[in-house]
């Protein structure tokens, strides 16, 4: 197959041929990017948090009135939750992983220093806590109920000693061994590392300290509480359905809201990634539509081409081209337009990811995505091109050559 023929018969039908051209190369950007928005959606959706999520129940729990302290009232609504038939475990938290709300600080290895040191998400915990959430302790022990204080909103927390992630003992002490190590979360107040877990993430969806977390012995003299509780397996619904009922019994000044008030972990972690499931589907939605339209492009353009060239082909093939003659140079002439319109969109599509680095902080294209759009574009370029290569193919000489 010749192609400076193709190349003449596209400068003079230049329009099509750009037009084109550009449906395809802004489709391979437009889709190379959706597609790696998707990919990270996707990732983070699947993302673990560290617990055992299985058999999960959280309570979100707001005490009315003004009590001048409300750890009687935790220590009751704990002792009842854990009475109840099918729960294994229960504790009382400011937060835990996806929830969306919580406690952070920094944490620093010695008193006076000036640098920011590791930010750090903070969860208030008793002894239950590590049992209830299933987290792995992989150094040190847990806490003893000795251990357990509590702290109100004007007090800032530093207890003497805390439990944390394997990550945020990485980066704490790069050199290892963070075990039994003070850190410092306010200054002249030290605090010693008495254990850590090998992961647990923070409540927030969208952070660049996602796996550092404390674990501190406190807990929270205030109205608004979160009960963490573990159910035996098998039983996560009917305690689900039976824990509200439960609290309401201890005492009918409280309010659980109707949405967010007792949840499972299930229910946590879809409504967390909610607007990351959207936006995969919604990209994922634009990638289709956009791969049908450009293929209709072509298949459409394609078609009249040869329409207008039926007299040119019926001349080849009275001259005797062959119809597989015919159809490779409609197959080739398509590759040329649709090898000049993935060029451009690797250029583009680089540029919208730079673009987008700059204004959302997202992370570099990878060149796979690239690949794989160049490789699905020329695919379907190619497809949608050979219904009508195939039509100009089975063009008669005799009827083409009738209306000369």
């Amino acid at each position: 197959m010749q192609i400076k023929p193709i190349l003449a018969a596209l400068r003079r039908h230049k329009a099509g041929t750009i037009l084109i051209a550009l449906q395809i190369a802004l489709t391979l950007a437009i889709v190379c990017n959706a597609l790696f928005i998707v990919h990270e959606r996707v990732e983070r959706v699947s993302r673990p948090t560290g617990m055992n999520e299985a058999n999960v129940v959280a309570v979100q729990n707001l005490y009315v009135g003004a009590p001048s302290t409300y750890l009687p009232l935790i220590k009751t609504d704990l002792q009842a939750i854990r009475s109840m038939p099918g729960v294994e475990n229960a504790y009382a938290t400011n937060s835990f992983p996806l929830r969306r709300g919580g406690w952070s600080t920094s944490a620093q290895r010695t008193a006076d220093a000036t640098k920011d040191g590791v930010q750090s998400a903070l969860y208030f915990a008793d002894e239950h806590a590590l049992a209830t959430l299933g987290v792995k302790l992989i150094a040190g022990r847990n806490f003893t109920s000795s251990e357990i204080s509590s702290i109100n909103r004007e007090q800032q927390p530093a207890p003497p000693q805390v439990i944390i992630t394997k990550a945020m003992a990485d980066k704490l002490f790069p050199e290892g061994n963070a075990l039994g190590k003070t850190i410092y979360y306010i200054k002249g107040r030290p605090s010693t590392i008495i254990g850590i877990v090998e992961k647990l993430t923070v409540p927030w969806i969208s952070t660049d300290f996602t796996d550092n977390v404390t674990i501190m012995p406190l807990t929270f003299d205030g109205g608004y509480q979160t009960f963490v509780i573990r159910t035996k397996p098998g039983q996560q619904d009917a305690v689900f359905k039976s824990v509200a009922d439960k609290l309401y019994g201890v005492s009918r000044m409280r309010v659980l809201p109707e949405k967010s008030g007792v949840r499972t972990f299930e229910m946590v972690r879809q409504k967390a990634y909610e607007a990351d499931r959207g936006m995969a589907v919604l990209m994922s939605v634009v990638c289709g539509v956009l791969l049908a339209i450009t293929a209709a492009g072509i298949v459409g353009l394609s078609s009249f081409w040869v329409g207008q060239r039926r007299r040119q082909i019926g001349v080849r093939r009275a001259l005797g081209a062959s119809k597989r003659d015919i159809l490779s140079y409609f197959m080739t002439e398509n590759l040329l337009i649709a090898v000049a319109g993935v060029a451009v969109g690797v250029i583009l599509a680089l540029g919208m990811n730079q673009w987008m680095l700059t204004q959302f902080e997202m992370e570099r294209l990878s060149m796979t995505y690239l690949i794989v759009g160049v490789v699905i574009l020329l695919a379907l370029g190619q497809a949608a091109v050979f219904a009508p290569a195939l039509r100009a193919s089975r063009v008669p000489p005799v009827e083409a050559t009738r209306s000369v």
